[in-house]
């Protein structure tokens, strides 16, 4: 596929080394920091990742700091950056690296796939970054440019695909300097090969794209049919005692939010009324639990929080009690637990009206 190809990783390092933007760990090649800035980025676009980069860092300037950090602190400071496993991952490693590896990162592509959260991308990053091992980058960016420049329509995400791909990408990869050519074919993908409305009457290789040639630039790179995507219907009973106390757990069942806090959780097959919820058994353990004496919708329109394979339709309700027991917390720390989004936001605005009233 990669014949007569000469021309890509030449005009690409050209173009990168003119137009790179500045960013702070294309500055260093200490693979804590290059880990760091990859497992952020991931599924994350870099405006968004970056400030949570710079947090990291300035917290846990080196490995041994993360690692010795502990966990609630961790998922607090990557709070609204999403895919949370990643966060909880991060830990992991971080932990498994100072402790068993004395704080020195694997030195290879091989060694490197070993730690938890790490696989063929980031491993391929660090190790061509940080030690220039000629070990390709394929992500999101680097299918949408080959795709589209070589004109393969093999789906992204199938077996086959995968594997054509990573062997093209290794392929065109210039093994004298494999950290910035990764850097550049990713750079490239986000600023100009976009998904939507990329830049292709600009584009460095519009004279070669064999899909800009066959107008077929909209219909690359193919992918199968995703995952149906799942609607969920939550129901948060947030719980306000006279003492101005509330109740929150945290997820400990695996799946999405693991180790994150949130208010009691009914959940239901559609969008229910007061009459409805009132007929619910678990509603009514919390009545009996709690000793609840009112309740009332907070949100009429129900908020749509989109994650990869589900929308989750969200209502928050507002109950009144006497007082709680003793594993109530304090409304003014609420701020304080590691919260999905979806709950940093209901808290925001709730809790700030309240004070304000």
């Amino acid at each position: 596929m990669a014949k007569n190809a000469s021309f890509f990783s030449k005009r690409l390092i050209v173009w990168y080394m003119e137009n790179k933007r500045e960013l702070p760990w294309r500055n260093t090649t200490n693979p804590y920091k290059i880990w760091l800035s990859e497992i952020m980025l991931q599924q994350t676009r870099v405006a968004q990742g970056l400030p949570y980069y710079l947090k990291f860092c300035e917290s846990f300037p080196k490995i041994e700091n993360l690692a010795n950090a502990s966990e609630e602190e961790v998922l607090k400071l990557w709070q609204g950056l999403g895919y949370y496993s990643r966060a909880r991952n991060l830990h992991t490693t971080a932990k498994y690296v100072s402790e068993e590896l004395k704080g020195v990162f694997p030195n290879n592509y091989k060694e490197l796939l070993k730690l938890k959260g790490v696989g063929d991308y980031t491993a391929s990053a660090i190790a061509s970054i940080c030690y220039n091992e000629a070990t390709a980058v394929v992500d999101g960016n680097v299918y949408r440019v080959l795709s589209r420049v070589f004109n393969i329509d093999t789906p992204i995400n199938s077996t086959q695909g995968i594997k054509d791909f990573k062997l093209l990408a290794q392929q065109l990869i210039d093994s004298k300097i494999a950290g910035n050519y990764n850097q550049a074919i990713m750079e490239f993908g986000a600023r100009y090969c976009m998904p939507q409305n990329p830049d292709c009457t600009n584009c460095i290789f519009n004279d070669k794209c064999l899909a800009f040639q066959k107008k077929k630039v909209k219909e690359l790179p193919v992918k199968l049919k995703k995952t149906k995507v799942k609607d969920q219907y939550f129901n948060y009973i947030v719980i306000i005692s006279e003492k101005n106390t509330t109740i929150m757990h945290q997820r400990i069942q695996k799946g999405i939010w693991q180790q994150l806090y949130e208010f009691p959780l009914i959940e239901t097959q559609s969008e229910i009324n007061y009459d409805q919820l009132k007929m619910r058994e678990d509603y009514n353990d919390l009545v009996s639990k709690y000793q609840l004496t009112s309740i009332s919708l907070y949100n009429e329109t129900s908020i749509v929080h989109k994650l990869s394979h589900r929308n989750l339709h969200t209502r928050f309700w507002i109950a009144e009690t006497s007082q709680l027991p003793k594993e109530s917390i304090d409304v003014d720390t609420v701020t304080e637990y590691p919260v999905p989004v979806l709950i940093q936001n209901f808290i925001s605005e709730f809790f700030q009206k309240e004070e304000i009233n």
